[in-house]
């Protein structure tokens, strides 16, 4: 899959669709399915225009909501989906004062030589979200691409959009995303160095590298782990602040797999969230904590039937 970044220069005709993609949802999949189908048709490539950071990190840092996926873990999973071009464009302030003509003219245009271009069907772009389909439409007819729409796509009784995976996670209803991601939630990450505590209680962690401070679930699962030699390694894990150990801790993921105790640092692992077991505690000593832990690792083994 080619990557480029910055001000398109595209070389070639695209069939392009644009979208922040955060989590690439069951509607997400749906419009890169009907992408691929149809770039073909149109001589073009099948090619994403994406947007780092995502823009309500840059108007409203502090409201931004909580991103379902990494930059790495949305690009893995674009191209097992088949789009062959990813294009990111810097978000900047400067960015998103492009008109909603320039923007078509300098980036769908000219910088991506769009043949093609699929959107959703509450689409907005350009400056105060100016432009609407009507008018993509009209600049389609100017500038000699096709626009397309896809209309909202409905999974477990409501409409898959990344607002609803953030709530089914916040809920703890991990079946609930899962239902809409079309896959479980999971986090990738590498094996970094820790604290150690947990090989000191008993339950050895692979602590886990969280690229984002603000993870949209909180507390304990029960979980599968990609990644090792063996495939959907059973484990616990907790995501969160760890209250009893650090109270006033950033988030981690820390993963303790089920009969396996060897060194996996460095290793690039994908933690799967099958099962929430309760919301993150302090508790009033270590032995209490540990004693917790237990009951954690034996209600995961229970739910993951090992």
């Amino acid at each position: 899959m080619l990557i480029t970044h910055g001000w398109p220069h595209a070389t070639r005709p695209n069939a392009v669709t644009i979208g922040n993609f955060d989590g690439v949802h069951l509607g997400h999949q749906a419009m890169l399915a009907r992408l691929t189908a149809r770039a073909a048709s149109v001589g073009g490539l099948p090619t994403v225009l994406t947007f780092e950071p995502h823009p309500r990190e840059i108007f409203t840092p502090h409201d931004a909501p909580s991103r379902l996926t990494s930059l790495r873990e949305k690009l893995e999973i674009l191209k097992s989906l088949g789009v062959a071009h990813v294009h990111i464009c810097r978000f900047t302030k400067e960015f998103a004062a492009l008109s909603a003509e320039d923007f078509v003219r300098s980036i769908l245009v000219d910088g991506l030589k769009a043949r093609y271009v699929l959107v959703g069907d509450d689409f907005r772009f350009g400056a105060r979200r100016a432009g609407n389909l009507a008018l993509l439409q009209a600049l389609g007819k100017q500038y000699g691409y096709e626009v397309d729409v896809l209309h909202t796509i409905e999974a477990a009784g409501q409409r898959a959009s990344s607002t609803a995976v953030r709530a089914a996670l916040a809920a703890g209803d991990m079946a609930g995303a899962a239902q809409l991601l079309g896959r479980p939630y999971s986090i990738s990450g590498r094996v970094i160095g820790g604290d150690r505590i947990g090989r000191k209680i008993g339950y050895p962690t692979a602590n886990i590298l969280l690229k984002h401070n603000r993870p949209p679930a909180k507390g304990v699962f029960a979980v599968r782990v990609q990644g090792l030699a063996t495939p959907n390694w059973p484990g616990v894990a907790n995501l969160g602040t760890r209250p009893s150990v650090h109270p006033h801790g950033n988030p981690t993921l820390e993963v303790h797999l089920f009969d396996l105790d060897r060194d996996l640092y460095g290793q690039h692992l994908r933690v799967e969230f099958l099962h929430k077991l309760r919301d993150e505690a302090k508790f009033p000593n270590f032995d209490a904590l540990v004693a917790q832990i237990g009951k954690d690792a034996a209600l995961a083994r229970e739910l993951l039937n090992v």
